[in-house]
């Protein structure tokens, strides 16, 4: 899991959006040691390492051979880094370089949608409510959903004793400095208290580390590995993702904002 994506909230639809979602979308999820992708209609993801190797250019390669007998119309892509309106922000710290400004729908020559890989894990784990995701991997990726609005966070950056962070001591690294009895306490004293302070009516834990959590805390829950996958899925329902277009080359614009609203307490 990496840092969370743009900081802007992203609503889910709740009317179909004005462009119609393709019929069958292949969903890439990239963390930082792995590669997980599964298309619409098939049952067993297929895996790859990621790591410091992993260019984008590489990714795209490895995907469409890993893809070959897949069908599929668009494509969904989650990375362990920040993402904005025209794709990537910054280098994801785990993979290899020149994920900004790559043109990712001319490399795939097929539309795709690209966010934060904490933000597709939390839309698939969703189930309505008031919703923190933690994602415990190589890095540490946290997204809040409030009925039906997506807020990608960085709680990894935020300070914990010194001049550690939440993301040094929950992440893959930190496990290793701990120990893994050590690690899980610490997920146990931090989980409840994210949870108050975002007044989250659950949390779900996900990422390659979750699975190490053998009880998790109170009010949380594990995800399941087929999470970021239904994300990828349901985020071409998501009216204020962009897409980007093989023939253009860039983003669409975003759409026409909704009509202004009467501020609502969530």
């Amino acid at each position: 899991m990496g840092r969370a994506a743009d900081a802007k909230a992203i609503k889910l639809a709740e009317t179909p959006p004005a462009e119609k979602p393709p019929r069958s979308i292949l969903s890439i999820d990239i963390g930082g040691s792995k590669l997980k992708i599964l298309a619409s209609g098939q049952t067993e993801p297929r895996r790859l390492p990621s790591g410091p190797e992993l260019t984008p250019t590489k990714m795209v390669e490895v995907v469409t051979d890993l893809a070959k007998d897949w069908e599929y119309e668009a494509v969904s892509i989650g990375i362990p880094g920040q993402v904005g309106d025209n794709g990537p922000r910054s280098e994801p710290g785990n993979l290899g370089p020149g994920w900004v400004g790559f043109n990712f729908a001319a490399a795939f020559g097929k539309p795709v949608r690209i966010v934060n890989d904490a933000v597709m894990q939390a839309l698939g784990s969703y189930e309505g409510g008031r919703m923190l995701f933690l994602g415990l991997g190589t890095g540490v990726g946290s997204t809040l959903i409030a009925e039906n609005v997506l807020v990608p966070l960085e709680l990894g950056q935020l300070p914990y004793r010194g001049r550690a962070t939440l993301g040094k001591v929950l992440s893959r690294g930190g496990m290793n400095r701990l120990g893994k009895r050590a690690w899980r306490r610490m997920v146990n004293r931090l989980v409840p208290k994210l949870m108050a302070a975002f007044l989250a009516d659950y949390v779900v834990i996900g990422g390659g580390n979750a699975k190490l959590l053998k009880d998790p805390p109170h009010g949380a829950r594990l995800g399941n590995n087929l999470t970021a996958f239904r994300g990828g899925f349901k985020l071409w329902t998501v009216d204020d993702v962009r897409t980007e277009h093989p023939a253009e080359g860039q983003p669409l614009p975003p759409p026409a904002p909704p009509a202004p609203a009467d501020w609502r307490l969530i």
